[in-house]
């Protein structure tokens, strides 16, 4: 009797699971046909979110289904890989490290975070400050040559974070957030940094992944301690001292991943696109001006 109340009790406290996706949890219904959606799935409605079926299948508006093409919760595209993009990213960053293995520290040198420097004694000064402004975005793909878990800690959380916001966003406005977020990390380390310490890796990039998906979670109501213990841990190891991490490109990116996730999954949606981009926009900006700062600073 108390094993049959407990097993009633367990189910229906259990966590329905995507009908289009059965491994993935989630707390969101269609408000149509009233399925399980997960964020992949969730297509923006007047009201709450809508599945991808019901939407093919006419709004019940009088409009034709083509009109109404499945969106993410973001307002992007619909598409059959929703991880494209991080997998793209991925396959770049590793073919990087692997240049950087055959080709030794010449690429290492050449594309690193450095504000102002000389690699040799009689050497020429080059860094951020000497018009070598592409550093900022190279740095973003370079992992430590010597240090195989860099790269790989990185990649993996690249993979287990990146993918689901990837789907939830839509391609768009996902490269769009990991590049912005990098960007803000480089920005953040070239102002606070010594100029001749250089700084490398996605770690600012995945940090503002992290914040994004903090955002949707919240958004979506769903449990947040795993992600807020994870991110706890990684701030952690970023300020530990004996572990040398630029922690500038972890702040830099992960307020920049905050502010620009919450642009993308609260935009009103009838000025959804305008107000995505254009908190895009403002990160920007303020990239280019900390960058321009710290050019005075150092010349």
């Amino acid at each position: 009797m108390d094993q049959a109340e407990g097993s009633t009790q367990g189910a229906a406290h259990s966590v329905p699971m995507c009908y289009r996706h059965p491994d993935r949890e989630t707390g969101v219904r269609c408000t149509r046909c009233e399925r399980p959606i997960c964020p992949a799935c969730m297509i923006s409605a007047s009201v709450g979110f809508q599945c991808p079926e019901c939407v093919r299948g006419g709004s019940g508006t009088g409009h034709a289904p083509e009109a109404s093409a499945p969106r993410t919760i973001a307002g992007g595209t619909m598409t059959a890989d929703p991880r494209l993009l991080t997998k793209l990213l991925i396959g770049i960053n590793v073919a990087v490290f692997l240049a950087q293995q055959a080709i030794g520290d010449t690429v290492t040198e050449h594309f690193e975070l450095i504000g102002r420097a000389q690699y040799s004694l009689f050497g020429p000064l080059q860094g951020v400050a000497e018009g070598q402004y592409y550093r900022l975005v190279t740095a973003m793909f370079l992992h430590s040559p010597t240090n195989f878990t860099h790269i790989l800690f990185n990649m993996l959380s690249l993979w287990w974070i990146g993918g689901p916001l990837e789907a939830a966003l839509g391609r768009a406005r996902y490269i769009s957030l990991y590049l912005v977020s990098g960007l803000a990390g480089s920005a953040l380390t070239y102002l606070l940094a010594s100029p001749v310490e250089p700084s490398l890796g996605a770690s600012g990039a995945i940090f503002g992944l992290f914040g994004a998906t903090g955002v949707l979670m919240r958004r979506l109501n769903y449990d947040l301690r795993p992600l807020v213990g994870l991110l706890v841990i990684n701030l952690i190891i970023t300020f530990y001292p004996g572990f040398n991490i630029a922690w500038q490109a972890h702040i830099g990116g992960l307020v920049a991943g905050v502010a620009v996730g919450y642009a993308m999954v609260h935009a009103p949606r009838e000025k959804r696109t305008l107000v995505q981009y254009g908190a895009c926009a403002v990160v920007l900006v303020a990239v280019v001006v900390l960058t321009l700062i710290r050019t005075a600073q150092l010349t």
